[in-house]
């Protein structure tokens, strides 16, 4: 049983993410993108970095790689599958979830450490967190800012696919909360499997206690489940 970190050209949080799987005692592995998905596979993460320089747009090289297609099968049959940052842009680009991931609000890289409300703790992702808990995570990106047509946001609404929300530590959004713009202050999203979740947020950059909070412990854990 072995979580599959994929690396693209860009890639930088693939490191990061496996040691801290690892820290929770969750079997890990780094797998190029040209060789494919190993047969014993059990999760994929897609992490976070720069993926192709981030050219034509965030997360669209990559999107295209063949080793998505054989991720977007995992998903379907159920594998859990994380995009973090870069990795939720690619797992938007590559239809795994709804929606895009746009360039910041304000026009620049932001680098801070954020707070974010849990819509759902009935999900593999949240399940060690309550409904409406604050938790504390870093943001790292330039096209961080969540858009999605206003008819499909309805619909992720209605549908609960809403993961979590830019808040202030009280829990409550506002424009001043909400780092990069994303509409409805939103930062993390289901696929059409609760199985699979993307979010701009770094959850592995706060799961080592020697290095910081870790309130991201509980987004891991969810290939635990």
């Amino acid at each position: 049983m072995t979580v599959s970190i994929v690396r693209f050209g860009g890639s930088n949080c693939d490191r990061d993410a496996e040691r801290a799987l690892e820290h929770l005692g969750i079997d890990a592995e780094i797998v190029w993108h040209e060789d494919g998905l190993p047969a014993d596979t059990t999760g994929v993460v897609l992490p976070g970095g720069f993926s192709y320089g981030d050219y034509l747009r965030a997360g669209a090289m990559a999107a295209r790689s063949p080793i998505m297609a054989e991720v977007r099968e995992a998903a379907a049959d159920g594998v859990p599958v994380l995009g973090v940052c870069n990795g939720a842009q690619i797992g938007c680009e590559s239809g795994l979830t709804e929606g895009a991931f746009t360039t910041n609000e304000s026009a620049r890289f932001q680098c801070e450490r954020v707070h974010l409300r849990v819509e759902r703790a009935d999900t593999p992702w949240t399940a060690t967190y309550d409904e409406g808990e604050v938790i504390e995570l870093p943001i790292a990106h330039g096209e961080g800012r969540y858009e999605i047509a206003d008819d499909r946001l309805a619909d992720l609404e209605d549908e609960g696919r809403v993961l979590f929300r830019y808040c202030d530590a009280d829990g409550e959004t506002s424009p001043e909360a909400n780092p990069n713009g994303s509409k409805h202050a939103i930062a993390g999203v289901l696929g059409e499997r609760e199985s699979v979740a993307v979010l701009m947020p770094h959850p592995e950059r706060a799961t080592l206690p020697d290095i910081g909070p870790t309130d991201g412990q509980g987004v891991l854990r969810g290939f635990d489940r």
